[in-house]
């Protein structure tokens, strides 16, 4: 069995890190490089960086936030939010992100993700996929959304959770992994933020689906989740965001949970911090540069 994940997010808006619960009422958690060098000495195994209101108003994700951050940090950095092309992806990698996370340009351009995994490889390319469970009695998601496919349980929803898409969330991430994407990362919108657990028949579904690693996000609470999103779910990593930036958990106590139960984690290393021209950190970036 391989290494299994442990990644906090810092999503970010008007550059501060916020959390809020199913992508609404979002509150103030930190400055993201701060939580970024702290997660780093806790032993996280990678980083998520996401402007999260980058699509929604139509503008580009913070480089100069970015690269902030990317200077806290000797761990994998994958960022999304605004990412609408090889352009864009080469900014972020030349920031400091070792990975890219597309979403709604994606969705409205599937070759975006074809495009960047040629060019950089399907390892830096990361598909984001923001889903919500269909009410079976509105089976479009949303009055005036996009029909949906019969038989399907879960919709795409993109900017930010705002816009409906009426694509079947299995079928998109089995597409995406055909163009491309080197890894899936999963967001349940029912469950973000809800502190029950991770939407495991979702992650499962999916999990199924692909061939690629998925990482599951939105729901954790308890410990026991964690495990649930791996095992149940088969998750090849899980997110969380705020049992971390407030305190509920830290890294090292779910590492050491997740290994009194039998799953294999990185243990914790002593870990040295970034110095202001220290880039050693970043071999993407260079690889972007040249």
């Amino acid at each position: 069995m391989l290494t299994k994940r442990i990644i906090p997010c810092l999503d970010v808006d008007r550059g501060r890190v916020v959390k809020g619960v199913s992508f609404v009422n979002l509150r103030d958690a930190g400055d993201p490089a701060d939580l970024a060098e702290f997660y780093n000495r806790e032993g996280a195994d990678e980083l998520v960086f996401l402007d999260i209101t980058a699509s929604s108003d139509n503008r580009g994700t913070m480089v100069d936030v970015v690269k902030r951050v990317s200077a806290k940090v000797f761990i994998p950095l994958t960022v999304g939010g605004g990412i609408r092309s090889v352009d864009d992806m080469r900014a972020m990698l030349e920031a400091g992100a070792d990975k890219v996370s597309v979403n709604s340009a994606a969705v409205q351009r599937p070759a975006l993700i074809s495009e960047g995994a040629k060019r950089f490889g399907n390892q830096c390319i990361v598909l984001a996929i923001d889903a919500k469970r269909i009410d079976p009695k509105k089976p479009s998601g949303v009055k005036g959304a996009p029909p949906i496919s019969p038989g399907s349980r879960w919709e795409v929803y993109t900017h930010g959770g705002r816009k409906p898409t009426g694509i079947d969330a299995v079928r998109w991430a089995k597409l995406g992994a055909d163009l491309g994407a080197g890894e899936i990362l999963l967001t349940s919108m029912d469950e973000d933020g809800q502190k029950n657990g991770y939407d495991v028949e979702l992650t499962r579904a999916i999990s199924e689906a692909v061939n690629v690693p998925v990482i599951a996000s939105g729901g954790a609470g308890e410990m026991a989740h964690f495990y649930d999103a791996l095992i149940t779910g088969k998750a090849d990593a899980v997110l969380a965001a705020s049992v971390f930036h407030y305190g509920t958990f830290r890294i090292g106590d779910v590492k050491s949970y997740l290994g009194s139960r039998g799953l294999p984690v990185r243990t914790q290393e002593p870990t040295r911090q970034p110095t202001k021209d220290d880039t050693s950190a970043k071999p993407s970036a260079r690889k972007a540069q040249a």
